[in-house]
Formats: structure tokens, C-alpha cells, sequence
């Protein structure tokens, strides 16, 4: 893990290339590396749209982070940049706020991430606190048009699974630039506690999405009896053993996904669960129902997932054994809420260290 930047004075000699085992995480991420400078680029907004625009009130402050610099090693060419897209709006704000810190913090060489941010709301508030939080940081924002899945969203579980911003993700290959070919997509409630570079190298080979596979959960159910009790939908995923994925985290050859219409595959079975109710969970089914099966299967440290609890109540769920890269809050239970209201569970302490929120009570002592 990249802790410690390795240029930096007085630093430990270089960023390891191994990943600390659990017992020594809490105690490692509480640790920040000294400032440095670093130099980057802004994108303005698109255009701004007011649908159920949150009021300013809603939108909190954040602390300054650090700036982060290049090792010596580092490209400074274009063509190595790694390109992270993560949603953001003013629910999930202090989220994406935590998770870049996080990605900067652990990155070898900080200044080679671009940031890609997808919003409904292209909020100046927003703007301006990415910009005063991180003044150095390379990244634009698009405005993802909720019209976009007018009519093709169905009642979920949870009702943050049926905002449109969640499904933007099926998107990416329209909104961002030709000239983006490959991103990783990230979720706004995970902490990256390892060099980002690392999941960005993985050889995609002849597959067009890649994130961890969790083969042993009983993929039945992510789907209905509806579903699986039709002969033609559940012939789907023949010729594949499918496994459950998790969306929060891949990556993704935008290329790839443009030239085989995927979008549009996805988009069918959101049509189909319109007229037939085949599953439960938002815009992740609809993935699986596609690639399944069929993807590049990444080391489970790049997403210890679930750690929100499940979808309803969002209890306290503890880490799974091996090694980590990558803390994901999926489930209704978010680290920001639970700390907030005094009720937190254990693991939201590895969040913690990441939170730049300025609270009232801090910003009248200072």
C-alpha cells in the first residue's frame, strides 16, 4: 500500500508493494502522508438542471486535503493516466469526498488519476467544494439527463436502488469522451486502502468488464421465481456459469461496451422486469443478466463488499477473511449516517480517517 509517498522527506524508503494483513489496517490507515504539491486541471459543468434541486443547506463543507505529488518513477504521459468515474450529488457528497482522499492517498503516483464524475444535479455548491477540497485534482463532471431511463426504472427494495443517477453506470461508453477507452467505476461508499494502479492494470484480455466473482453465493436469488420458472429467460445463461458481481467496482473497456451495444442489451431486460418483475435489486441485475459469466474475474481484496448490511436494515456486518485493497459500504447502511448518529458499527472506523466533512462545532473552534 502506498502510504506514504515516497519522495517525501523523512518518509518511510518506498511504498510497499504488498498489502498489510487486517489486524495492522486500522492502525496503518489512521496514518496521512505529509503535504506535498501537485499540479492538475478543471472541467466546469455542463449545464445545470434543476430537478428536485437540494437547497444549499443540504450541502455540507469539507476540509482541504492534502496535495499529492509523482514519485520519481511515475509517467507523465497522457496515455498513463488512470481514469476513475464515480457518481456524486449532494446525498452522497461527503462519500465521494472520502473515497477520492482515499484513492490519492494510497496512489504511487497521485497525479496520473484522472476523475471522472457523473451528476444529475451539476450543482455550483458542488462544484466549488470538490474544487476547495482538492485544488490540485484533475477531473470533470457530466450531467447524466434522468430522462435517460424515464419509464425503464422499476420499484427496487431500496429506494436509493431507484434513483437514475444509479444506473449511469450502463451509460458510461455515451457520456464520457471517444477518447476515453478504458475507466474504472467506482461507487461513492468505498474507501481504496491500496495503490488504485494495481486494479487499473489488470489484462481485461477478450472481456469487456472486470470486477471481482463471488461463485459461491446462491446466484438464484438474485432473481425471481418468475424468472426462473420460464423456460426462455432462464435458457439466458446457458453456455455460462454465471457468478454474482458486485457493480460498485469495475472496470470497464468503454470500447468495448460501444461496439458490442451493451447498453442497449441492458436496457432490454429493463423492459423485460417492466411487464414480468423477474428481479429485485435495482440496476444490478440487469448487469448480471448480460455479463455474468463472462467477465474478468479480479482478487476479492478490490471489493470487500456488504459492510452497509443488507438492503433493509443495514445491520453491522464484520470483514471476511484475506486480504483487503478495498472497503465497499454497500446495503442501506451508510459510515457517514451511522457515525453521525452515534450508532456506529466497528468497521465504520476504517472510514473514518477519510472523512474531510467540517462540521459547524469544528468550524466555530477554528
Amino acid at each position: 500500500m502506498a502510504f506514504w509517498n515516497k519522495n517525501v522527506p523523512n518518509s518511510s524508503s518506498s511504498s510497499s508493494s504488498k498489502c498489510f494483513p487486517i489486524l495492522g489496517l486500522l492502525s496503518l490507515i489512521l496514518l496521512h502522508p505529509t503535504t506535498t504539491t501537485t499540479t492538475t486541471s478543471f472541467a466546469n459543468a455542463i449545464r445545470v438542471v434543476a430537478i428536485q434541486k437540494p437547497t444549499y443547506d443540504d450541502i455540507p463543507s469539507f476540509r482541504e486535503a492534502p496535495a499529492f505529488r509523482n514519485g520519481n518513477s511515475c509517467s507523465s504521459r497522457d496515455v498513463d493516466k488512470i481514469q476513475i468515474v464515480m457518481p456524486v450529488d449532494a446525498n452522497y457528497i461527503r462519500g465521494t469526498m472520502a473515497a477520492v482522499l482515499s484513492i490519492l492517498q494510497h496512489s504511487t503516483c497521485p497525479e496520473n488519476t484522472s476523475f471522472h464524475f457523473l451528476s444529475i444535479h451539476l450543482e455550483p455548491e458542488i462544484i466549488s467544494l470538490i474544487n476547495s477540497s482538492f485544488p490540485y485534482l484533475s477531473y470533470k463532471i457530466y450531467h447524466f439527463h434522468p430522462n435517460r431511463v424515464r419509464g425503464k426504472i422499476s420499484k427496487s427494495i431500496r429506494q436509493a436502488l431507484d434513483q437514475p443517477l444509479n444506473y449511469a453506470r450502463i451509460y458510461l461508453s455515451d457520456i464520457l469522451p471517444e477518447g476515453v477507452h478504458r475507466v474504472i467505476y467506482l461507487d461513492s461508499d468505498i474507501i481504496v486502502v491500496d495503490d488504485i494502479a494495481k486494479l487499473w492494470g489488470v489484462d481485461l484480455g477478450d472481456k469487456v468488464l472486470a470486477a471481482p466473482e463471488y461463485c459461491h453465493a446462491n446466484f438464484t436469488n438474485y432473481f425471481t421465481d418468475t424468472f426462473w420458472s420460464d423456460v426462455n429467460l432462464a435458457k439466458t445463461f446457458e453456455g455460462r456459469r454465471p457468478c454474482y458481481f458486485n457493480t460498485g467496482v469495475m472496470v470497464m473497456d468503454l470500447d468495448e461496451w460501444r461496439k458490442g451495444g451493451y447498453a442497449q442489451k441492458i436496457e432490454e431486460w429493463m423492459l423485460i422486469q417492466k411487464q414480468r418483475r423477474i428481479y429485485q435489486l435495482g440496476s444490478l441485475p440487469p448487469i448480471l443478466l448480460v455479463f455474468a459469466g463472462n467477465i474478468k474475474a479480479v482478487d476479492h481484496r478490490w471489493n470487500q463488499h456488504g459492510l452497509g448490511g443488507d438492503n433493509l436494515e443495514g445491520k453491522c456486518r464484520g470483514l471476511h477473511p484475506g486480504p483487503i485493497s478495498l472497503l465497499h459500504w454497500s446495503g442501506k447502511g451508510k459510515p457517514w449516517l451511522r457515525l453521525d448518529a452515534r450508532k456506529p458499527c466497528t468497521i465504520d472506523y476504517l472510514w473514518a480517517p477519510y472523512d474531510l466533512y467540517r462540521s459547524s462545532r469544528i468550524a466555530l473552534e477554528e
